[in-house]
């Protein structure tokens, strides 16, 4: 028997957050979803992930939320990811960073490997070791221990997500794209048999600028003055890609998620 993996698109803000809570639960049912990870690099305002933030969203019935680059934008992030399991920052960081980049999770008798790992290119307030490098070591040490193993390829460019895509095919059941925050429409297997998509996207608004209010966005590229990001909350989604993964280790499907919210937020929510 299989496992079927629901990867979300990156959290953005609270409409990102109350699209989680307004469909996830019927999602999974729905879709008969194993375990689900999410990139919640931009959960709290967004632009990073705070303490409680993640908390909630585990406790919503994402299994592990996955980072990047603003991983420690949230000084609360820093004391807090070293103590949650379900945390993942880049595993590229150096040594001594807090928290982990990979683990193995257990599913009724399947165990889940998880890797997260930082790109190079167009990053540059963080400068960390080689994610091409590094990857292989990691494989080593989990796909002996794991009956399916996955990687969040947090990555600014197109061309250095599909060197990493080919690079590992063969060598792990699926790698999900993330940071762009455009869900892309290139899901498929690939020929060693490894699930891909360059973006999954993002949850919350599916319209704006990466799921951030428009107007404010446009204005910073006209007057070069900084201003404080918005949150929109227009035509709610979460994005993703579902995986089915095989006795094998290889992946037998991967097709692309657009759940649409149809709750509408209160006041309060807001």
């Amino acid at each position: 028997m299989g496992l079927r993996i629901l990867c979300i698109g990156e959290i953005v803000g609270k409409p990102g957050i109350f699209s989680i809570k307004s469909g996830l639960k019927k999602l999974k049912e729905e879709e008969k979803i194993d375990f689900v990870i999410a990139n919640g690099e931009g959960a709290t305002g967004g632009f990073g992930i705070g303490k409680n933030h993640s908390i909630y969203l585990h406790k919503l019935g994402i299994d592990v939320i996955t980072a990047g680059e603003k991983v420690f934008f949230k000084r609360d992030m820093v004391p807090h990811i070293g103590k949650c399991s379900y945390m993942l920052r880049p595993a590229n960081y150096p040594p001594g960073t807090p928290g982990r980049g990979w683990a193995v999770y257990q599913v009724g008798e399947k165990r889940i490997g998880i890797i997260s790992l930082l790109g190079q290119s167009g990053f540059n307030r963080v400068h960390l070791s080689n994610p091409f490098t590094y990857i292989p070591e990691i494989i080593s040490k989990l796909q002996d221990q794991t009956d399916a193993l996955i990687l969040d390829f947090h990555a600014a460019t197109t061309a250095e997500k599909y060197s990493m895509f080919l690079h590992i095919d063969g060598k792990i059941s699926a790698v999900v794209g993330t940071h762009a925050k455009a869900l892309t429409s290139d899901a498929r297997i690939l020929p060693g048999g490894t699930a891909m998509i360059c973006d999954t996207g993002r949850t919350g608004s599916s319209i704006g600028v990466g799921g951030l209010d428009s107007k404010v966005e446009i204005d910073k590229f006209l007057y070069q003055i900084p201003e404080r990001s918005k949150e929109n909350w227009d035509s709610l989604e979460i994005q993703g890609v579902i995986v089915d993964i095989n006795s094998n280790k290889s992946a037998e499907d991967i097709r692309i998620l657009r759940h649409r919210i149809t709750e509408v937020p209160d006041d309060r929510t807001r």
